[in-house]
């Protein structure tokens, strides 16, 4: 348990959910998209930020987190009267986002967002001294669709024939936009045999954009190729996740291409340790709220970027992170081997 109590647990919810749990919550009572009631704490429902939330986002204005954060600013001003206040806080994978919310006010009049693999990989491998034992973790709102992304003009239809290109010409130029996933498209490269290039970039629509460009031979990207998959004009090679991307089910995971690890995760919003149990369960609830009713924009956002809402909370999601922190050793030592 990480902050403040977990009051708020999912498991309260009642309704029918409208897509399978996510892979990286696989075992959790994630839940999503659907008609759902909350059942909460009458604290929690009579609780009320003491002044405007600072909602820092901790990635560049115009990505998927900055999109999906400022829309649901919007629609809890419009549902619940709080005055929220996005902004960016940019730098280190997260990291210079969470540095800043640690020393926030713990009185939910701070929260932020961030990927779930900051508190996990980029914790563990930087040299701050940030820990899980700062946050207080409010809910998930959505999972990543990462895939290995080319243009099809290229004519590849699977990751395999892209390793065969590249064993076959030139090293592929392969685009990342996180050391965790530059560690993976290494260990794929050595397991599968495929000669990579490895670029970090920073965000996945760089990594689009090089793609796009021809800068970039292929490379991971979490959702925003969606609408280029959907034209043809994109392919998605694999599924970096352990299990089939939603907008490209035949394609193979990279988990048959020899590497036993994945880029499963999702986004979260966090706020600093201490946080009320009340405050922890209302600001989570009203989340939920907003991206569990598919008339909303930030509902419509996740489902077209992300392939739908996944909300994870309480006990279930301290687990989910305290999982993502231990994992990332196993990849750091094989990605050093």
């Amino acid at each position: 348990m990480f902050g403040s109590g977990s009051m708020f647990n999912m498991g309260s919810l009642q309704g029918v959910v409208k897509r399978s749990v996510a892979p990286w919550a696989r075992g959790l009572r994630a839940l999503v998209l659907g008609a759902v009631a909350f059942a909460a704490p009458a604290t929690a429902a009579e609780w009320s930020p003491p002044g405007p939330i600072q909602m820092m986002i901790a990635y560049r204005a115009g990505g998927g987190a900055d999109t999906q954060a400022r829309l649901i600013a919007e629609e809890l001003e419009n549902r619940r009267g709080w005055k929220l206040i996005p902004e960016n806080v940019t730098g280190q994978g997260g990291l210079a986002m969470a540095a800043k919310l640690r020393k926030a006010p713990a009185d939910g009049t701070a929260i932020g967002i961030v990927a779930i693999e900051t508190l996990g990989y980029n914790m563990r491998a930087s040299n701050s001294d940030l820990t899980l034992d700062d946050f207080t973790m409010l809910t998930t709102t959505a999972g990543f669709q990462m895939g290995i992304v080319a243009q099809s003009a290229r004519g590849w239809k699977t990751l395999a024939d892209a390793i065969d290109a590249s064993r076959d010409d030139k090293p592929l130029r392969f685009g990342v936009m996180s050391p965790k996933l530059a560690d993976l498209a290494y260990v794929l490269g050595r397991e599968s045999g495929a000669r990579l290039n490895i670029v970090e970039l920073p965000g996945g629509r760089a990594v689009l954009d090089g793609i796009i460009a021809g800068d970039l031979d292929a490379g991971m990207i979490a959702g925003v190729q969606s609408s280029g998959v959907a034209s043809g004009d994109l392919v998605n090679l694999a599924s970096a996740m352990s299990e089939p991307l939603v907008q490209s089910p035949e394609a193979p995971l990279i988990g048959e291409f020899g590497v036993p690890f994945n880029a499963d995760g999702g986004f979260i919003f966090v706020a600093p340790a201490g946080l009320p149990d009340e405050a922890r369960t209302a600001l989570a609830q009203a989340i939920g709220e907003v991206l569990s009713d598919p008339a909303t924009k930030p509902a419509a956002f996740v489902e077209r970027a992300f392939g739908g809402a996944v909300l994870t909370t309480g006990e279930e999601l301290d687990t989910l992170v305290r999982k993502a922190w231990d994992d990332a050793d196993a990849l750091m030592t094989s990605a050093s081997d």
